[in-house]
């Protein structure tokens, strides 16, 4: 056991006192560090959640965990490490001399400044977490589009403060001087950048004109898919075949591009083939029995269109023509698939069949 006398004794300028004094402070935030996070984090999610549903503070924690656990621990350290003092004997500069006393301070600040920037950028993830859940509570696409793009302005601003408070923290710079100095460049910056702000314009053209918005199935490009994210410099599309493409912003409004979520309606569009040996009489009832068929079905429109059309080479075609109202990929094959069934139908009620390639081969007698 430690004799109390040996408490006073200095090493390096400090007492043994002063030493097991930072050394159980640091102790008791390791200690503490799991609970103090929980505790931030739910006072941060009372906070900012409201009455919104869906959301989980667990989310937030795994967000903030690793950021508030380093904020902690910093502050334990700074805490503790202030109960010490240098020795006179080292004759060292102060924090605002060059030295070690200015290396370690500013080496803290800059920890400090990362960290903290760190943590907001991750409360604006969860910020948008947040009013991503409020937005699928209305029907408007409009937010779901808005949201993500102002979560990437905010997050654009926190870092560019971030590293303006850092720049004046650590390395004293003229922060106003600064700026005025990046008028005076911003146009060699502009041109170096010409393209990510071509992009960037393109993103506002997007936001404002909204040629198409978030869930959105479009095709540009030679290239078909659903929108899932409207970014400063790109767009991602959700491909058919289930592909993650991103596309600059900038050939999203460049080039011709369909919104098929637009349509009122699917066309469906072929052609089904008779034998020869089919009667007129026969061939006339099957065109009117389709055409019936089309005009009275719940999801076809009156646009349907049923009409012989040629002689081909094996077959009497048929042209088959309408619109299915639905713009859900699966309802629509579905709907298709019935009028297919019903076509054959028809056409074995009326006693033909259909027609497949066939060549009749006559062979000359010697």
């Amino acid at each position: 056991m430690i004799k109390m006398e040996y408490l006073d004794d200095i090493y390096f300028g400090n007492t043994v006192q002063d030493y097991l004094w930072v050394l159980g402070s640091l102790l008791f935030g390791i200690i503490l560090l799991r609970f103090i996070a929980h505790r931030i984090s739910n006072v941060i999610f009372r906070l900012i959640v409201g009455k919104t549903e869906g959301v989980d503070k667990h989310e937030l924690y795994e967000l903030l965990e690793k950021p508030l656990k380093w904020l902690i621990m910093l502050i334990f350290l700074f805490v503790a490490t202030s109960l010490l003092d240098y020795p006179e004997e080292w004759n060292m500069a102060s924090k605002d001399e060059f030295g070690i006393r200015m290396f370690l301070h500013r080496s803290y600040v800059a920890f400090l400044i990362i960290v903290i920037t760190w943590a907001a950028l991750r409360i604006t993830k969860f910020l948008g977490i947040i009013l991503m859940a409020r937005a699928e509570l209305t029907e408007s696409k409009s937010d779901d589009q808005v949201i993500p793009f102002l979560m990437e302005i905010i997050k654009i601003l926190v870092i560019v403060l971030g590293i303006f408070i850092f720049m004046g923290s650590v390395f004293k710079v003229d922060v106003g001087a600064l700026i005025a100095g990046l008028g005076i460049g911003g146009l060699a910056l502009a041109l170096a950048a010409k393209e990510s702000l071509e992009n960037l314009l393109a993103s506002f053209v997007i936001f404002f004109d909204k040629p198409f918005v978030i869930g959105d199935l479009v095709t540009v490009s030679g290239v078909t898919g659903t929108v899932e994210k409207i970014g400063f410099r790109s767009t991602r599309i959700r491909t058919l075949e289930k592909s993650y493409l991103t596309l600059p912003n900038r050939q999203m409004i460049d080039n011709i591009l369909d919104n098929l979520s637009m349509r009122t309606y699917r066309r469906v569009s072929f052609n089904i083939g008779v034998l020869y040996g089919t009667s007129e009489e026969q061939l006339k009832k099957i065109v009117v029995d389709i055409q019936r068929y089309i005009d009275e079905h719940p999801h076809t429109n009156q646009d349907g269109e049923i009409h012989f059309v040629q002689f081909g080479a094996s077959s009497l075609d048929i042209m088959i023509l309408y619109y299915i109202d639905t713009m859900d990929w699966g309802v629509f094959l579905k709907i298709k698939e019935e009028v297919n069934f019903e076509i054959m139908r028809i056409v074995e009620e009326q006693g033909a069949d259909f027609a497949f390639p066939t060549q009749t081969v006559h062979l000359a007698k010697e």
